[in-house]
């Protein structure tokens, strides 16, 4: 999926877990085929999981992690994994990777909850207790969203000229210019800050776990709004911005948000990554579809 990113045999995978966690050598392991863009994923028996950067990672980046998802960790209300422990790089693999617990569920998919009041208001539920956790001082750390809409016009416009073969690369344009200038609407707040639904985790249309709090920290207070719509029609995109009381300019930039995350995956996993391309597509074909950001764009 990526220029450079590193291969992984089961049996290399093994000999790393062993060597660093001897206590879990003899545990069964596993590669679980997933949507993911960032890791490739082992599962060691049942309740943990091996974590293996696709691109490199230091061990310091994954400890800073593993302080992240401790903390999410504690004001979640559903499931997430607590890390475990971090493997130094090798000539067997050129990363540190980690070690965490297993949560278990299915991933959510972007077309099949669309129409769910129950997960619609379970994930407004996760935002709002994300929001009412403790800043403590802390700002956005100029790391990928969260925090000027204009930062990202030179991205967002590469993938406008990637993507007139998959939509209305025009509106798209329209839209984002006009979506990139909105103020913000409060201060910073605690976000998940990448709440898409390969992310998500559902049983019985129900939230069971949200998974990747690693990068758990303050952020535009829109941005986790993302995922309403990654998932859901209009009328329970209204259940979460009932439940959070967004006004009109943090619900705006929230879509915002949206726009330039969905924009990078349609043409860019088309052909590596059909399902992330897809929920990409999705979640556009959701926005340039809203009657109210029709309005303006």
């Amino acid at each position: 999926m990526h220029e450079g990113e590193f291969g992984l045999t089961d049996d290399t995978a093994a000999r790393l877990i062993a060597r660093r966690f001897p206590e879990l050598a003899l545990m069964p392991l596993r590669r679980v085929r997933t949507a993911g863009t960032v890791n490739t994923i082992f599962r060691i028996g049942d309740d943990l999981a091996a974590r293996f950067p696709l691109t490199g990672e230091t061990e310091a980046a994954l400890h800073s992690e593993a302080a992240a998802m401790t903390e999410f960790a504690a004001v979640c209300p559903v499931a997430s994994p607590r890390p475990v422990g971090i493997g130094p790089s090798t000539s067997e693999y050129p990363s540190a990777w980690s070690v965490q617990t297993w949560v278990p569920g299915m991933t959510a998919s972007h077309d099949g909850h669309a129409a769910s009041e129950s997960l619609a208001s379970d994930v407004g539920d996760v935002i709002a207790s994300l929001r009412a956790a403790d800043v403590r001082g802390r700002v956005f750390d100029g790391h990928g969203r969260g925090g000027v809409l204009a930062d990202h016009d030179e991205w967002v416009e590469l993938c406008i000229d990637r993507s007139g073969h998959l939509l209305d690369a025009p509106r798209v344009r329209r839209l984002w210019n006009t979506l990139r200038g909105l103020p913000s609407s409060g201060p910073e707040l605690m976000s998940h800050r990448d709440l898409t639904p390969v992310n998500l985790l559902v049983s019985d249309d129900r939230l069971a776990g949200v998974l990747d709090g690693g990068g758990f920290g303050p952020a535009d207070r829109a941005l986790d709004l993302v995922a309403a719509w990654h998932l859901f029609d209009a009328p329970r995109r209204r259940i979460i911005r009932d439940r959070l009381g967004s006004g009109d300019v943090e619900w705006m930039r929230g879509a915002a948000w949206a726009l330039q995350q969905a924009m990078g995956l349609g043409w860019y996993y088309e052909e590596s990554n059909p399902a992330m391309s897809d929920l990409g597509l999705s979640t556009m074909r959701r926005l340039l579809d809203d009657p109210e950001l029709s309005s303006l764009g």
